[in-house]
């Protein structure tokens, strides 16, 4: 990449190429990265939660973000928010691992006012009494200031 010009994607369009890490940040050209999402994947719900699922259980909640996004801009709008709001929440936790805690409670509990509505519906099998219950405990944790580990604090999707 020529570093003063913009990367972009094989139709023209802006994409930053730099690797990122497995939390999504940019590291320098030509080192080794995570691979990223492809964008624009329409999955069905099942699949769209088994790979954010993995995801999230192997610490890349950036990458379960980016899942979750797709189904967001691919499903069907009654669902809109739905997936908007578990995007949210993994953007949330990628802030809170990436140390910025005060982004990190903003965007859980954002994410869990938009699970709210759905209240004990479980669409999908989404336990999303449980899912509002942790993003509102990790908020409040990592607002006193501890980078969380991303793994270790993931959430279950399904349950």
């Amino acid at each position: 990449m020529n570093e003063t010009r913009r990367d972009r994607d094989t139709e023209g369009r802006a994409r930053n190429a730099r690797p990122r890490d497995g939390l999504g940040r940019p590291l320098p050209y030509g080192t080794p990265g995570v691979d990223r999402q492809p964008e624009g994947v329409v999955r069905t719900p099942h699949e769209t939660l088994r790979e954010a699922q993995r995801l999230l259980d192997a610490g890349m909640p950036f990458h379960a973000h980016e899942v979750f996004e797709d189904a967001w801009k691919s499903g069907p709008s009654s669902e809109r928010e739905l997936w908007r709001g578990l995007a949210q929440m993994a953007v949330g936790l990628t802030h809170a691992a990436r140390g910025n805690t005060a982004g990190g409670a903003r965007l859980l509990r954002r994410g869990a006012g938009a699970l709210s509505p759905y209240g004990e519906a479980r669409p999908h099998g989404i336990g999303i009494g449980k899912l509002i219950d942790w993003a509102q405990e990790l908020a409040g944790r990592v607002e006193s200031g501890p980078t969380v580990d991303a793994a270790a604090e993931a959430p279950r999707l399904l349950g």
